[in-house]
């Protein structure tokens, strides 16, 4: 009796091959203006209040979370949106709005001005962040997904480590203004790129075969929904609205597998929040050091991400993305033991490396299940809550550093933050395991 052979995933794709993509390609290009658009104006922002006037740091801190509160707040209500309207649309709208208000900056003169200006620029980030995450979806097949992933996240993590040098020199050399237009002309040249694309929310492979001759999967579930393509009885009205997010919301929570993951990218947030205030005191209070220690210290989360998102894609090509997330989240608790527990200059460069290169193994994989496992008809919302967990954490971390530093001190917080992830590890491996790919047929992907 002959069985029918087994099916085997396609190789998965190198960074190179997905940039090849014309509709990535660009995104990506789009996502590196505005991105370094950004980073000079939220710079300059943090410069202005902080030497201009003279702002205290509840108020610096205050700015960041004006910041991120909207995309939270309006997270899971944006996605619904996203999942209706076109997509080309919703992200030059979204870009164009951006640039306009970007412009505001300009006659900003008070904290409250500013504090104003960065919730409305976030209020439409809500919607453009799950719509490119949607034309990503769209653009690329699955077993390219983990690489899209690196090459979008790799702008976020290497702007970490050059942005804010880059922005205070500009800031220095040329004032806030220049740094305030920059960002609006990035947001211009953003949706321009985007302007020139055919995008679709479901992926369809351009041939049977690629130029190797390696079958490539198809989706027989779904047919690519171009833009230009009427919606299927599209829903109307605000009482709509609930039902749309409630079955996003029920997808998450009866599939363990992305609510796992969702909960490993909040934790892994969580923990970026709270380093962003209490690194420095721990440099001050722990290591006795001054602020030109803390310049090599704080850097290295950043430097760990980037490598760790090249290594992902080049040597854990064949790893299961929840197999990933579990040895990110054991490597972040690795980077916070040592912090808690080696009071050295050396062992602190050591412990925020590792925990870049772990936080990089717990991001990237994430996305990228939960993109292989949604279907495209709620990427939207799925996209917008995922977002808007992750922001809801920073903020968490942000607002919480403080008290719990307060009550035991920063190594306290860093060996409880450690103690967290192996309780979150040990709940996903018994309770969260995702079904192997492999169950599914080839024809799904």
């Amino acid at each position: 009796m002959t069985t029918a052979p087994t099916p085997t995933l396609p190789t998965p794709l190198t960074l190179a091959q997905v940039l090849r993509i014309p509709v990535l390609r660009r995104l990506f290009y789009a996502q590196l203006v505005s991105v370094f658009g950004d980073f000079l104006a939220l710079f300059a922002v943090i410069n202005f209040l902080t030497f201009h006037l003279d702002a205290s740091a509840r108020q610096v801190t205050g700015l960041q979370i004006a910041y991120l509160l909207p995309i939270a707040v309006l997270g899971i209500l944006a996605g619904v949106f996203v999942d209706r309207w076109p997509l080309k649309p919703t992200l030059v709208t979204s870009d164009l709005c951006r640039s306009a208000l970007c412009l505001l900056l300009l006659l900003a003169t008070k904290t409250w001005h500013f504090y104003l200006i960065l919730a409305a620029i976030s209020v439409v980030s809500s919607f453009f962040g799950p719509a490119q995450g949607v034309a990503i979806r769209g653009a690329v097949p699955l077993h390219g997904l983990r690489a899209a992933n690196v090459l979008m996240q790799q702008v976020l993590f290497g702007m970490r480590i050059v942005g804010p040098g880059i922005a205070t020199l500009i800031y220095k050399l040329l004032g806030p203004k220049v740094c305030y237009l920059s960002d609006s002309v990035s947001f211009i040249g953003s949706a321009t790129l985007i302007a020139t694309l055919a995008l679709t929310r479901t992926y369809t492979p351009p041939s049977p075969t690629d130029k190797t001759g390696q079958t490539i999967p198809t989706d027989l579930a779904a047919t690519a929904a171009d833009e230009s393509s009427p919606a299927p009885t599209p829903k109307t009205g605000f009482a709509s609205i609930l039902p749309d997010m409630r079955q996003g919301l029920s997808f998450i929570v009866h599939h363990a597998a992305i609510l796992f993951v969702i909960l490993a990218l909040a934790a892994a947030m969580f923990i970026i929040g709270c380093f962003a205030p209490l690194i420095a005191v721990y440099v001050r209070d722990v290591l006795h050091a001054r602020a030109g220690i803390y310049a090599v210290v704080a850097p290295m989360i950043g430097v760990g991400m980037v490598f760790g998102i090249n290594a992902l894609n080049s040597l854990a090509k064949r790893a299961k993305d929840a197999t990933l997330v579990y040895t990110g989240l054991i490597g972040i608790a690795i980077g916070l033991v040592i912090l808690a527990t080696l009071p050295h200059i050396w062992s602190a460069i050591l412990g925020n490396l590792v925990i870049g290169l772990a936080t990089s193994g717990v991001m990237v994989p994430a996305q990228t299940l939960i993109q292989r496992e949604t279907p495209p008809a709620l990427m939207g919302r799925v996209g917008s809550t995922v977002l808007s967990v992750i922001f809801t954490a920073q903020i968490v971390g942000l607002v919480f550093s403080g008290i719990l530093a307060n009550w035991i001190g920063t190594r306290g917080v860093f060996a409880l933050c450690a103690l967290i992830l192996v309780l979150l590890t040990a709940a996903g491996k018994l309770f969260a395991e995702p079904a192997p790919i492999l169950e599914k047929t080839t024809s799904q992907l």
